[in-house]
């Protein structure tokens, strides 16, 4: 582990065998970038990061893994967007994705193997989710994997409502000579919807398998997942990545798996795990509530072969 300048910005750097991670903590919590090299000289990258020419604006950044708090998607109430409604019956705004992944975090630990960092909400936070708490991003990185766990500890007297999710910007085609066509993958799903004006649309008829130039995978979300592995492949190079949702058993009905692509050419394709559906707040499916005193987790995990 080593501190490097990136862009005026300190950020950190991890190498674990073969991987090289490259994380902001302070800046959103923000993994940038995984790659790997391979004893026969091979190179992979995994999560992509464009170049860039500042870190001012973190948030709107295509790549790395955006944290999604404390709502995944976009938020309607009353078929407007940009609100959402508290269990309480009042209006508050929240912004697309939440607001984590523009904000500041304090290092709470930092070492060899990763880091946890707290978020420091601002001002307008407050009024966007009104509530005491404290959230916290944990990473450890491992040879061919990693981990990363979403924590919210209660510190308030009343229950507090969340959805979070992660937004990880997949590096695809990662092998020379490919292109989306060649990528497939197992979507171990029960129900897709598509997310119109606040509505969760059915999607009656989708595939259990489906490859990464089919433009009708961007934007599908996938719920009611019968395992918690969602993998996705090169047919002919045979190389993948295994995303791991929770610590087993059978999946909550309401976790997500959205799969998203911003153009036809964008060489990332984004496949999210979500601990709920777009608009979590309005129609509760995969919304979870923390009791006062107590915390709540959401893990993922990654790997690579």
């Amino acid at each position: 582990m080593r501190e490097i300048d990136y862009l005026g910005k300190r950020v950190i750097r991890w190498e674990r065998g073969g991987s090289t991670f490259l994380a902001w903590p302070e800046g959103g919590a923000r993994l940038m970038n995984w790659n790997v090299s391979f004893p026969d000289g091979s190179f992979r990258d995994v999560i992509h990061w464009p170049d860039l020419k500042t870190l001012d604006k973190i948030g709107s950044v295509r790549g790395g893994n955006p944290i999604l708090f404390p709502f995944c998607g976009r938020s309607f109430d009353q078929g407007e967007i940009g609100y959402w409604q508290t269990p309480e019956g009042e209006r508050r705004p929240m912004p697309i994705h939440g607001f984590a992944r523009d904000r500041s975090f304090e290092i709470a630990n930092l070492n060899a193997n990763g880091f946890d960092a707290r978020l420091l909400p601002e001002e307008t936070d407050h009024e966007r989710y009104p509530y005491r708490y404290e959230f916290t991003v944990s990473y450890r990185f491992e040879a061919l994997a990693l981990y990363v766990e979403l924590r919210l500890r209660n510190h308030d007297t009343k229950p507090i409502p969340w959805a979070a999710g992660h937004h990880f910007y997949f590096t695809l085609p990662w092998a020379e000579n490919t292109n989306r066509e060649d990528y497939r993958i197992a979507l171990p799903a029960k129900e897709a919807y598509r997310h119109q004006n606040g509505e969760l649309v059915p999607l009656p008829d989708f595939p259990a398998e489906d490859t990464f130039g089919n433009p009708a995978l961007s934007d599908r979300i996938h719920t009611g997942l019968k395992k918690n592995l969602v993998s996705f492949r090169e047919v002919e190079g045979n190389t993948k990545v295994d995303i791991r949702i929770g610590q087993g058993g059978k999946p909550d009905r309401g976790l997500a798996l959205v799969t998203w692509t911003e153009k036809e050419d964008s060489p990332f394709y984004c496949v999210e795990p979500w601990m709920a559906p777009p608009g979590a707040p309005r129609h509760g499916l995969g919304l979870r509530m923390v009791p006062p005193g107590k915390t709540d987790t959401f893990t993922v995990e990654i790997a690579v072969g």
